[in-house]
């Protein structure tokens, strides 16, 4: 409850605590925190959990970084994680860093106004940049001497050793000066509002053009993304716009374009795209427009498949950046471009890797788009790329499906359905709401509120397997909390909060016959599959055979006839 009425206000009522959603607009509350199961949940969006993943969803973080905020917040010491335990030097060492970088980019910031470095600021204002958005950024210039945020970050305090380490000086030949010299400086900030490092673009000859801070005990390119702290203050966005370029992201900012970041001088990661897939459902892939942006793009959705995020592209015309085209157009322009899907996309690119007037090349660009065609899982989806593919090659309908795979695919499928037209009972009952599934979980809200004696149930009792590991986690002594903070999957997290949270609503004197009711629920919902089993194998059955089949029918029909005597 301490950690969630951080963000959250909190009014007793019931035994629990109330209040409006942070995750969807509501005016009226349906969001709960119950102190004694240790979790939250929502009855409006159905989010829940522990104060782990309320963190987590708060902060945009991965549970490590959450379990070090929260551990921050109480003034607890960090749990030792896996991998071990950052010692305090190390600590030490990296806030000295973070406070370092802070102070070089305020540094860098002021030295933007300043007469000697006009050059850099006519440039941003050559970009079409404002001084609300540059501040909003916190832009900067380098010193016009070689060394200047080194001296300035001497006078600080700051050791040599601590510069280089930061990435925010060089030692060479002797020499220690500065790492960025003559450039624009874009600092780069985390979701935490730490300055991580620095990203600066040459004016006149220098070269690199662009420049990043390298590897330091505070950075990785690999693992975060450019306007990270922008993104962590923009919540219910539907999607993120994903560019390369820093000045893509601000041009888009600075015309009101919410959800805008850009990798950091390096091809989209694994770990870029699992932070990303925690601000938004869905990302919007739009590089430039160049051969080297689009094969990007190639990449990066490759990545994002492989992680199972939503993902397409949105294509500016005339091969023009998301920076010029929203200069030359305007934000209204841009928000009438519809963003192509990622298997359309891969279409288009193929389309030019191919010459259509032959049909050598008609026939190829065919199998090369089957193979993106067979991994589209909707069917209604497919059609409409099957029909177009049609269109373009002159290829019958049944031929493309056969290239694709599909054709096999459906036939597979129908005599599955044939063999196995009587799904099993597990596959039935989960996520259904039968009369098993109810009785499930009422056993497990039961169980979670500490009302059923030892023994009376078991995990084998359930049928559902996710109910059944629920129980056994209930079980073993966990508590409601704990077992959400354990399941990544969100739509599985979700419904077992939904299970964990209700109350069962059994009086003291009640409960033992609610337990009982419900198990007898779930032993004949068993005898009725065991005889539908039954039922089916007798029917290629003959003489003693289908005669023991008949008996043990007969048997489990009086099993049946018992347990409802008994109730």
């Amino acid at each position: 409850m301490q950690v969630v009425s951080r963000y959250v206000q909190l009014t007793p009522k019931s035994g629990r605590y109330w209040g409006l959603c942070p995750f969807h607009g509501e005016k009226t509350a349906s969001f709960s925190v119950n102190p004694q199961r240790q979790m939250y949940y929502c009855f409006g969006c159905h989010a829940g959990g522990s104060a782990i993943n309320f963190v987590m969803e708060m902060e945009h973080l991965e549970f490590k970084d959450a379990v070090k905020l929260l551990a921050e917040q109480v003034h607890m010491e960090l749990p030792e994680m896996i991998g071990g335990r950052e010692d305090a030097t190390s600590r030490s060492e990296k806030e000295r860093i973070y406070e370092a970088n802070k102070q070089c980019a305020r540094f860098f910031h002021s030295q933007l106004w300043k007469k000697e470095n006009e050059q850099v600021l006519a440039y941003l204002y050559k970009r079409g940049l404002d001084d609300s958005i540059i501040r909003t950024f916190g832009l900067g210039s380098t010193s016009m001497r070689s060394d200047g945020a080194t001296q300035a970050m001497r006078s600080l305090g700051f050791t040599d050793d601590e510069l280089v380490r930061a990435g925010i000086s060089v030692r060479r030949d002797g020499r220690v000066y500065d790492m960025f010299r003559q450039r624009a400086i874009f600092p780069i900030i985390d979701a935490q509002g730490r300055v991580l490092g620095f990203g600066g673009r040459a004016l006149g000859d220098v070269k690199p053009k662009y420049l990043n801070t390298g590897d330091t005990p505070v950075f990785n390119k690999r693992l975060g993304v450019f306007a990270a702290n922008l993104l962590k203050k923009q919540r219910g966005l539907k999607r993120i716009i994903l560019v390369e370029g820093y000045m893509d992201v601000i041009a888009l900012t600075q015309a009101g374009v919410p959800g805008v970041c850009a990798t950091l001088g390096t091809a989209l990661t694994i770990e870029q795209a699992r932070m990303l897939k925690r601000y938004a459902p869905e990302i919007w892939v739009s590089y430039d427009g160049d051969s080297a942006g689009q094969n990007a793009i190639l990449r990066a959705l490759e990545i994002f498949d492989q992680e199972g995020i939503k993902s397409r592209v949105l294509d500016f015309p005339d091969g023009m950046d998301p920076d010029e085209y929203i200069r030359e157009y305007g934000v209204q322009a841009m928000e009438t471009l519809e963003p192509m899907e990622a298997t359309a996309y891969r279409m288009k690119q193929e389309m030019g890797n191919h010459d259509l007037s032959s049909q050598e090349g008609r026939t190829a660009y065919a199998i090369a788009c089957a193979k993106h065609l067979a991994k589209v899982k909707e069917p209604v989806e497919l059609e409409n790329y099957v029909r177009q593919l049609m269109l373009t090659t002159g290829f019958a309908r049944d031929v493309l499906l056969a290239q694709i795979g599909r054709t096999e695919m459906i036939a597979q499928e129908k005599r599955t359905v044939y063999r196995h037209a009587a799904r099993p009972l597990e596959e039935k009952n989960e996520g259904v709401s039968t009369g098993a599934a109810e009785a499930e979980k009422r056993l497990l809200q039961l169980m979670a509120e500490g009302r059923i004696e030892p023994g009376t149930v078991t995990a084998e009792d359930f049928i559902s397997s996710e109910r059944k590991e629920l129980a056994r986690k209930l079980l073993e002594g966990q508590t409601a909390g704990a077992i959400l903070e354990e399941i990544a999957d969100e739509d599985q997290r979700a419904r077992a909060a939904s299970i964990l949270n209700r109350d069962s609503g059994a009086a003291e004197d009640d409960k033992l016959r609610m337990a009982g009711d419900c198990l007898r629920i779930l032993h004949n919902v068993r005898i009725e599959e065991r005889i539908a089993a039954l039922k089916r194998d007798m029917e290629g059955q003959k003489g003693e055979d289908k005669r023991k089949t008949l008996m043990k029918i007969q048997e489990l029909m009086k099993d049946r006839q018992n347990a409802g005597r008994k109730e």
